[in-house]
């Protein structure tokens, strides 16, 4: 069983953290307590502890690595481009070009990556989550009233937070973006259909 913690925040959220099972913990803001009733946190920890069951700490880690070396190699590329390794004398013109177009696409495909990744776990501990539990609508709630009250009490977006947003229930920053491809969270409205989906068939 994973530690278990309450943090001073008046925010409601959640989030699982450890890099194995033998040493996770599972972390809720005081703001959740007074936003969900027990059926609904109880749909959250189960989430939660599917995290730290289907082992996506390791995988977020290792999906920042692979980021982190699109990173590295993009900066190697720039400073090959720079310097004209591997061009001939009468290639210099195309230099510039190749330089901007590493330094744009680099970035843009480590966010992508690990964006989608982000996505694809959360969809799983929503799933696994709630099998654990047996009650997918409890979830279903639990993230509609953590939505609700993230948008009406967003967390501040400091140099502290933004690193491990990621890591929530629920986006804790305000506001929906435009561009999902690099969004962290699935859309909480998707989220909440196919936990009512794995309802209605459970129901069948």
């Amino acid at each position: 069983m994973p530690r278990v913690y309450i943090s001073p925040s008046s925010t409601p959220n959640a989030f699982a953290t450890g890099r194995n099972p033998s040493h996770a913990a599972v972390c809720v803001t005081s703001g959740i307590l007074d936003v969900l009733d027990e059926r609904e946190l109880r749909g959250v920890l189960g989430h939660e502890i599917s995290h730290v069951g289907n082992r996506d700490i390791v995988i977020a880690s290792v999906a920042a690595g692979l980021a982190s070396m699109i990173m590295i190699l993009v900066d190697l590329a720039q400073l090959g481009a720079l310097f004209g390794f591997g061009n001939s004398d009468d290639d210099s013109g195309a230099g510039f070009l190749q330089i901007l177009l590493i330094a744009l696409l680099g970035p843009l495909a480590a966010g992508l990556i690990q964006a989608a990744i982000s996505r694809s776990r959360e969809y799983a501990a929503d799933a696994s989550g709630a099998e654990v539990t047996g009650d997918p609508l409890a979830l279903a709630s639990a993230l509609a009233k953590i939505e609700r009250a993230v948008q009406a009490r967003p967390l501040p977006a400091t140099g502290s937070t933004a690193p491990v947003s990621a890591l929530m229930i629920v986006n804790p920053f305000s506001g929906r973006t435009l561009m999902r491809m690099f969004c962290t969270h699935p859309d909480t409205r998707d989220r909440i259909a196919r936990l009512r989906a794995m309802a209605t068939g459970r129901q069948r």
